[in-house]
């Protein structure tokens, strides 16, 4: 069982099950000992060989279980993709802020596999009592996350689909317009591209709803000590400050939804 006293160091665990939600993704759950963990912060993810942040995607400490949900991109999510259950990896975390929840009424947005954090707030948000209405978006129906465990959790769910396959045709972003517009809502939290989260932000500043918004940049140590994953012009570095930023605090990185910095440092434009 994960000890707090050792979080920078990883503990390995065993895998509980694995959940097949799409053709490209799957959920891990690893035995895990809470401690104030919050939705939007993430662990860093060892296979032996190589290590990697991934959102925290479920917290259930009435069954002492942690989700990590993986798409399969590159050959370290590959390798992952391959284990089975009682395979064993090494989790070190949690590391960095994570969503607050606040407000009786929230919309919830995740684009892909940013429904990660976006699924594991909308399900603590619900058992706190508040209304949440979630979208989540992908390119097409087979690719959906987590329709049916969100709406167990109490969620109204809103499926929308770029082709649309399933659900509503379009962007996150069209879908979230019309809601805000018919609906009056206290919050938003956001995940995914962040080109989508540029237009959302947009968005609740012009209607002057208050929102969140978990970013992604390049990580290595997610200790705050290489500055690997700063943001330009303020410094902030994801694994700490971040990854969740409130909407007024994105007006200073002036860098959001415009460009991220690769391995070696060199933008790459949206």
């Amino acid at each position: 069982m994960y000890r707090k006293e050792i979080k920078n160091i990883p503990q390995v665990l065993p895998i509980n099950r694995i959940v097949e939600e799409t053709p490209t993704v799957k959920t891990f759950y690893l035995p895990w000992e809470f401690e104030g963990e919050s939705p939007g912060q993430f662990l860093m993810v060892w296979n032996f060989q190589d290590e990697k942040p991934m959102s925290i995607s479920s917290i259930d400490p009435v069954n002492g279980e942690v989700g990590i949900s993986v798409k399969m991109v590159g050959p370290f999510t590959q390798a992952l993709h391959k284990l089975q259950e009682n395979d064993k990896i090494g989790l070190r975390g949690p590391y960095g802020s994570g969503f607050e929840i606040a407000g009786s009424r929230v919309l919830a947005v995740g684009g892909g596999i940013g429904m990660a954090p976006v699924a594991a707030f909308t399900e603590e948000a619900s058992r706190r009592g508040v209304q949440v209405d979630t979208i989540t978006a992908a390119t097409t129906k087979d690719e959906i996350l987590f329709t049916q465990r969100l709406e167990n959790a109490g969620a109204r769910v809103f499926p929308t689909t770029d082709d649309g396959s399933h659900g509503f045709c379009g962007f996150a972003t069209e879908l979230a317009e019309k809601l805000i517009k018919e609906e009056d809502y206290d919050m938003v939290v956001s995940c995914g591209p962040e080109i989508m989260m540029k237009k959302l932000h947009l968005l609740t500043e012009e209607n002057q709803i208050p929102a969140q918004f978990s970013l992604e940049r390049y990580m290595k140590c997610a200790l705050g000590i290489c500055g690997q994953c700063c943001v330009d012009d303020v410094g902030w570095r994801i694994c700490v400050e971040g990854p969740v930023f409130w909407g007024d605090q994105l007006r200073l990185i002036k860098e959001f939804g415009e460009y991220h910095r690769n391995a070696s440092g060199i933008k790459e434009y949206f």
